[in-house]
């Protein structure tokens, strides 16, 4: 048996794992560096064409780098303005990695490139590359350099690469931040469940190995694709939090084990055989939703399921082989000092008994405690993302701050059109077209410039014919790239034109992001919902169970959600957090917070309907079998809860808006999965299933016999002391 063989070896194993733990330590630091950086974009769409064709035809792409000037006296048409304007310009264009730049002064005073009161213009730049290199390469040296006051001007470095430059700087900033608060306090509550130090320290070191042990995998990962940084992130909270909660579904049966007066060794064995399996088998269900992001063709959110796979492999193999060891070693010294109170006496047992007594009553009250903090969600408004995912004092989310305020045009953000076959002669009446569009501020091309659909001057500077193709550049109004973005691209791109086009720029870009994510979302919703219930009927041999699983898990779901609105949409309680609201979500982040969460909450359930099943097939009484299987692991999954609502709760007290999303919605879902789901309505709703809980239909029950996941044998009738027979709730 495992067990015994871990035992008999433990001395060798630990030394291994903490030889194995500093080798990842050593590998894992090299993680942070080799992360890439990612930009919001969707490979083989629209717009990823268009750039490869500006780059490739035309000698430029959308600017990524903006220099905003402000004239310290008089306006930036002043002679010495003018002056300081051209050569910031032509500096700007000579430096290494920078390919084209351009500005107010260079192109012939744009006045979409000046702002409202005449006191600020920009610098635009072109530099190409992949995020990576643009951030990591190019990005830390010019900002710096830039960022300057002379006796005429002030310059502010802005631009969409610079913003999430900053934001992945911040990101780490938080990531360690986050290590030094999360360990502390994560060691406090594990003793304050434990009460026992050395109990609470080899746990600990169960969730430290998964954290080194996951970002040794990913460094691994690295060398075949694309992580983003934010992995790290992931790899930090989830890595505690899934390598405490299964250290402490493992050392809470070591405990109860040792309770019923077997040898270290005999407890041992018991724990790694049904602790050690059902740790296995919820780490499955984690890695299953987790792997379901895979179904994404974005680099970004692909980085997540690589990161949490990782993290579950590491958290396993500390959960089942190393802290097993350390266990061998300590023996009887985890066991609580003290009289251990009756299962039947403590409080989750009493809570679950009256919930059964009137199930309708509790369970409706909880139900509508989440259908109200869900109902927000039916107001979501999916949005992109910019410089406000950034804190009020970072210089990048400054920068564009000004330009807000200053400006009614957003040249830097405007829309590119290709048209490969396009002539002058045909440009002209399609841009006219383009340019009566509601919030197009004016359509640059090779036959002049157009405004509200008349000939209002020459072509500004560049290359607008290439290759017998033409190349269109709509400048969009501030107001309609602030409230509707997506509907601006999907105008253009409706549009009829006399020959073939495509569209890009950086909205097109988001907007082909935004469209492939939402259009992917219910493969990867089906994909966790059919895994994880297959999963939980190979566990339980019913069917009712699983789909009494899913309906749970989706209603703690809707609470985040719904305070994903409120909070981050709406703006409620930004002031406390600490951001600005811009009355979108981004995407992203939503689909990430799904994946884990249910991913966790199938992890709780597990640790829940295990013990409820054991009772059951040890006795076959379908409902005393619920309070003594709740009592008997709500207190370890609220002890694993609120340890990993405080790992998560962490985040929201960094600086990006990202990352606050993550940590509240995060927290508030465990919070109320341990608590109105798992207190609340699973006993409720098993009690009014009562025997249906573990029906399936024959064939299914027989497939279930054949390959079904069952612990060999039951636990044998524990002490008189610790079990008084549970009274049937109800009857």
């Amino acid at each position: 048996m495992i067990g015994r063989f871990i035992a008999e070896r433990a001395r060798w194993i630990v030394a291994f794992g903490i030889a194995i733990t500093l080798l990842a330590g050593a590998v894992g630091a090299g993680t942070l560096d080799a992360l890439s950086l990612n930009r919001f974009e969707a490979p083989g769409s629209e717009s990823m064409r268009v750039r490869d064709a500006l780059a490739r035809n035309y000698g430029t792409g959308s600017p990524n780098l903006a220099l905003l000037v402000t004239a310290r006296h008089g306006t930036v048409d002043e002679d010495a303005v003018a002056r300081a304007g051209a050569d910031l310009t032509r500096e700007l264009a000579a430096r290494p990695g920078v390919a084209r730049a351009w500005s107010y002064w260079s192109e012939g005073r744009s006045d979409t490139l000046r702002g409202d009161d005449g006191r600020q213009a920009l610098v635009l730049a072109w530099l190409p590359g992949d995020a990576s290199h643009v951030r990591r390469e190019v990005l830390p040296a010019l900002a710096p350099d830039f960022t300057r006051t002379t006796e005429t001007v002030t310059v502010q470095v802005g631009g969409g690469d610079e913003v999430f430059r900053q934001t992945m700087e911040q990101a780490r900033k938080d990531f360690l931040r986050a290590e030094l608060v999360i360990l502390p306090l994560v060691l406090l509550l594990l003793w304050w469940t434990y009460r026992r130090l050395s109990a609470a320290l080899v746990t600990l070191g169960t969730g430290l190995f998964a954290v080194l042990g996951s970002l040794a995998l990913l460094r691994a990962v690295v060398a075949f694709t694309d992580v983003s940084t934010f992995a790290s992130n992931i790899a930090l909270v989830m890595g505690i939090g899934l390598g405490v909660d299964y250290g402490l579904f493992v050392v809470h049966r070591f405990r109860e084990e040792l309770r019923r007066g077997d040898s270290t060794a005999d407890a041992l064995a018991r724990t790694v055989r049904g602790a050690g399996r059902t740790v296995l088998f919820s780490a499955v269900t984690v890695a299953a939703s987790l792997s379901a992001l895979l179904a994404f063709p974005f680099p970004f959110l692909r980085s997540f399921a690589y990161a949490g796979v990782a993290v579950v492999l590491a958290a396993v193999t500390g959960a089942t082989v190393l802290l097993p060891a350390a266990l061998a070693l300590l023996g009887r010294r985890v066991v609580r000092r003290g009289p251990v109170p009756a299962e039947t006496e403590g409080f989750w047992f009493r809570a679950a008994t009256r919930v059964m007594r009137r199930p309708l009553a509790y369970g409706g009250a909880a139900l509508a405690v989440l259908l109200l903090l869900g109902a927000p969600f039916l107001d979501v408004r999916f949005g992109l993302p910019d410089d406000r995912v950034l804190p009020a004092s970072a210089p990048a989310r400054q920068t564009h701050d000004r330009i807000r305020e200053g400006f009614t045009v957003e040249e830097s953000d405007a829309v590119q059109l290709v048209a490969p076959a396009g002539t002058p002669e045909a440009v002209g009446p399609y841009a006219a077209g383009l340019s009566r569009i509601t919030g197009v501020a004016r359509v640059d091309t090779a036959a002049g410039s157009y405004r509200d659909g008349r000939l209002t001057g020459p072509a500004p500077a560049g290359a607008f014919s290439a290759a017998g193709g033409q190349r269109l550049t709509v400048i969009p109004a501030s107001a309609r790239l602030e409230s509707d973005p997506t509907g601006l691209v999907r105008e253009i791109r409706a549009l009829p034109a006399p020959f073939a086009v495509e569209a890009g720029g950086y909205p097109a870009e988001l907007t082909d992001y935004r469209d492939g994510v939402t259009r992917r979302l219910p493969l990867v919703g089906t994909l966790i919902v059919v895994v994880t219930f297959a999963l939980l009927f190979l566990m339980t041999g019913s069917l009712v169970a699983p789909l009494k699983a899913t309906v749970l898990n989706l209603l703690s779901l809707s609470v985040i959600f719904g305070v994903l609105v409120l909070v981050f949409q709406e703006g409620h309680l930004s002031g406390l957090l600490g951001f600005t609201p811009t009355g979108v979500i981004e995407p992203s982040i939503p689909i990430l917070m799904f994946c884990i969460a249910y991913g966790l909450s199938m992890d709780y359930e597990v640790f829940l309907l295990a013990r409820i099943k054991e009772e059951y097939d040890r006795t076959g009484d379908a409902l005393g079998s619920v309070p003594l299987g709740i009592a008997r692991s709500a207190p370890l999954v609220t002890a694993a809860a609120l340890i990993l609502a405080v790992s998560f709760a962490t985040y929201a007290t960094g600086q990006v808006v990202f990352l606050k999303q993550l940590g509240v919605g995060m927290a508030l879902a465990v919070a109320v999965d341990a608590t109105l789901i798992r207190g609340v309505l699973v006993p409720a709703l098993m009690r009014l299933a009562g025997p249906a809980n573990w029906w399936a239909p024959a064939p299914l029950r027989r497939l279930h016999d054949r390959i079904g996941l069952k612990e060999p044998g039951t636990d044998p009738a524990p002490a008189v002391s610790q079990r008084a027979e549970a009274p049937v709730p109800g009857r």
